[in-house]
């Protein structure tokens, strides 16, 4: 097997695979100990049914460049494929601020063909193209070198097999007509926002036990000092603290080190120096915020009255309409959204796009009372009124 090191091997590749219709990526990473994803190595294949056309990339080389990488993620004419894409698209927008495109994910594309709700990459490669998957070498430290042959194998064999399920799921989309459902689920991945985390907003990720705005006002400036403190620093959010001791310190409101010292679920390091500082301050901004500056936690689903029957009837049309369509219920509607929806709302994902093509125009009509259901044998269907 072929590792590339210089960023002529890599352009010499990347010039070879820009004549082929696709090519199939995926990488290796670290991210216990820091805030981005570190990049340890990229495997990449072109169309094939051996390893000859399979190489590793070896970005801890030398100085060697991504850009002849980035160069054919930017061409259009080629189709870059990848399994469950979001962390490793995460890492080339951080790096380079480029997504691939045209893009094809193989978990999105396997839940519209009916293999259920983030289907894992070793379950594909079994029931598609009848293979085992090493999984030995999962857990390992992918930064050290020289790699393992055994590690080596492992990753190449996520992109080798890559191409069989690739190619039999384009050929299921296109067969099913559900190309488009894929493009839509793909808009989230290739979006900037999905990877931008504004300081500013990090208190929204926080799980709290209450809405009281003035305490979410504290949240919120622990939350950014925090996010910016970890990302300044390239380290994770759960070594300045976790959020259990943020909320911690958002009830109780330390106005200074002595108060701050009595936290239980503080770490060491936080109680002193620049964290300890900047908790202090967040904490004082947090209670001295304004009024007209308070965070307002999206209460729209707090106080719904929801009709428990017409939930029940439309929970029995889901599960009908996604046996037929042969799709994982949860990718349609969570149990939330048919609640939201038995209550009057309209703006949920179900009712949108594709989905509301499979159940969301049945799931209105049920609510309008212009349809019934009925059971026929071991099937429900709709009936007409």
């Amino acid at each position: 097997m072929k590792t590339i090191t210089t960023t002529d091997a890599l352009e010499a590749f990347c010039l070879e695979a820009a004549t082929h219709e696709y090519v199939t990526v995926d990488t290796e990473f670290l991210r216990e100990r820091t805030y981005y994803s570190k990049l340890c190595l990229i495997q990449l294949a072109m169309p094939g049914t051996d390893d000859s056309n399979a190489v590793l990339v070896d970005p801890l080389a030398g100085d060697m460049s991504l850009e002849p990488l980035y160069t054919l993620f930017r061409d259009t004419s080629v189709v870059k494929v990848f399994h469950a894409a979001r962390q490793d698209l995460e890492i080339f927008f951080v790096d380079a601020g480029v997504f691939p495109e045209p893009l094809f994910d193989t978990q999105v594309a396997a839940m519209v063909c009916g293999f259920g709700e983030q289907v894992g990459y070793e379950t594909l490669v079994r029931k598609i193209a009848h293979q085992a998957v090493d999984k030995t070498s999962r857990f390992t430290d992918w930064s050290r070198r020289p790699l393992s042959e055994a590690q080596a194998k492992y990753a190449l064999a996520d992109v080798t097999h890559l191409r069989q399920v690739y190619e039999f799921l384009s050929a299921q989309l296109e067969k099913t007509g559900r190309a488009r459902w894929v493009a839509e689920e793909l808009k989230t991945l290739t979006s900037a926002d999905t990877y931008t985390t504004a300081p500013r907003d990090a208190w929204k990720r926080v799980k709290t036990r209450t809405n009281s705005a003035k305490f979410l006002a504290i949240v919120r400036e622990l939350a950014a000092f925090r996010e910016e403190y970890a990302q300044t620093r390239n380290i994770p959010r759960s070594r300045v603290y976790k959020d259990d001791a943020l909320v911690e310190l958002a009830s109780n409101k330390p106005k200074n080190h002595e108060e701050l010292g009595r936290a239980r679920l503080l770490l060491r390091d936080a109680r002193k120096g620049e964290i300890a500082e900047g908790i202090l301050k967040a904490v004082a901004a947090g209670v001295q915020c304004p009024a007209s500056d308070l965070p307002q936690p999206d209460r729209s689903r707090d106080k719904l009255q929801v009709n428990p029957a017409l939930a029940d009837l439309l929970r029995v049309l889901l599960k009908a309409k996604t046996e037929s369509a042969g799709v994982a219920a949860k990718l349609i509607a969570p149990a939330a959204d048919l609640d939201a929806i038995a209550s009057g709302l309209r703006d949920v994902a179900a009712l949108k796009g594709w989905r509301r093509e499979v159940f969301g125009d049945d799931a209105l009509r049920l609510c309008e009372g212009k349809i019934a259901l009925t059971a026929a044998g071991a099937s429900v269907q709709v009936v007409e009124l």
